[in-house]
């Protein structure tokens, strides 16, 4: 059993959530809180194994209470937060600062349903996630040194056939940022799937962009995938990459989730294995579930390199080992070792005649 402790100034929401998640056989809601003074005292008493948090509350605000429960007495975190740019800058601040899932509040433009199944998926999730599994990152842009910032062949520049997918989830957010603050600014384009909301897969691209060698953005439909850039699905809906000639562009449209997701990974690492197979590149990181692992066995069969992040450093080692149990993974790597494998394989890709 699932022992959940319910932190939020809203009493409506409280109560809702204590409803909806009693339902659930392997959940129990063993106490709520209005606001962290409160939630301090009940995690010693109740010793809950997942808590779900607010960010706006009176006498301390989430992030504040957040930092502070991760540096003394680190636990699996869900932040359940209201839907608006400003709270999704809020949002991936405590993603940074450890939490494990940001789920949509109850109000906003999802029904009760899908929120409940959210966060009920984010609470079982939280509570088979590792909090020593955590990389070091940037804080701000001009901390990324240079010495510590890999480099790559200028050849790279004139690289236009080449293409890098990558497929995250739980824990992703932190494993992307240390992935990219890595990478030179001349690599070929990037397409990502991250299992974000809609609104925070904007506000996540932002903050990349602004620590980044590369560009970061969130796609739109039609943007041209090209050196130097990258493109992160947006919230709520699959990311394609499709060919025009010799270049590749993004098509963003709804559909049924898959795997309960929307964007899907699959639904990338499928389409890059048709539009692109030997020139391409596939990355599967921290994330609960299968999803990614089909697209990256289809990738591999059609040429791609193809890297699984290993489990030592994955917050929730899922999708990288149901593609690896599939055979999907030709190298399985440590998060650290993932920015030197994309540049020297593109170095050799480079190298190579055109496919």
């Amino acid at each position: 059993m699932i022992k959940v402790l319910v932190v939020d100034d809203s009493a409506l929401v409280r109560k809702l959530l204590t409803e909806e998640l009693n339902k659930q056989k392997d959940i129990e809601v063993v106490g709520t809180a209005m606001n962290p003074y409160i939630a301090r005292d009940k995690i010693v008493k109740l010793k809950p194994d997942v808590l779900t948090l607010d960010l706006e509350m009176p006498r301390m605000d989430g992030l504040s209470f957040l930092s502070k429960l991760m540096k003394h007495f680190p636990m699996p975190v869900v932040v359940v937060s209201s839907l608006t740019p400003k709270n999704s800058q809020n949002a991936l601040n405590a993603l940074r600062l450890g939490a494990v899932d940001v789920i949509c509040k109850p109000g906003s433009a999802y029904s009760t349903q899908n929120i409940t199944q959210d966060i009920v998926k984010a609470i079982r999730t939280a509570a088979v996630a590792r909090f020593d599994r955590h990389p070091e990152l940037p804080v701000k842009k001009q901390e990324v040194h240079v010495e510590q910032t890999l480099s790559v062949d200028t050849r790279l520049v004139h690289t236009t056939d080449k293409l890098i997918a990558i497929g995250s989830s739980t824990g992703g957010t932190r494993a992307l940022e240390a992935i990219l603050t890595q990478l030179p600014g001349n690599l070929p384009g990037i397409v990502i799937v991250q299992h974000m909301p809609p609104v925070f897969t904007k506000s996540f691209a932002e903050r990349l962009n602004s620590i980044c060698k590369v560009n970061v953005k969130e796609a739109e439909d039609g943007d041209h995938i090209q050196q130097g850039s990258v493109l992160i699905a947006p919230g709520n809906y699959h990311m394609l990459v499709e060919k025009s000639g010799a270049r590749y562009y993004t098509r963003i449209k709804q559909g049924p989730p898959v795997h309960h997701q929307r964007p899907s990974v699959d639904v990338l690492f499928n389409s890059v294995a048709k539009s692109v197979g030997v020139n391409a590149m596939g990355v599967i990181l921290t994330g609960m579930g299968a999803d990614g692992a089909k697209g990256l066995l289809n990738m591999k069969n059609q040429g791609s390199y193809t890297i699984g992040q290993d489990e030592a450093t994955s917050v929730v080692y899922g999708m990288p080992r149901e593609a690896a149990k599939m055979g999907a993974v030709e190298d399985v790597l440590p998060l650290q070792n993932i920015p030197n494998a994309i540049v020297s394989h593109m170095k050799q890709k480079v190298l190579e005649p055109h496919a």
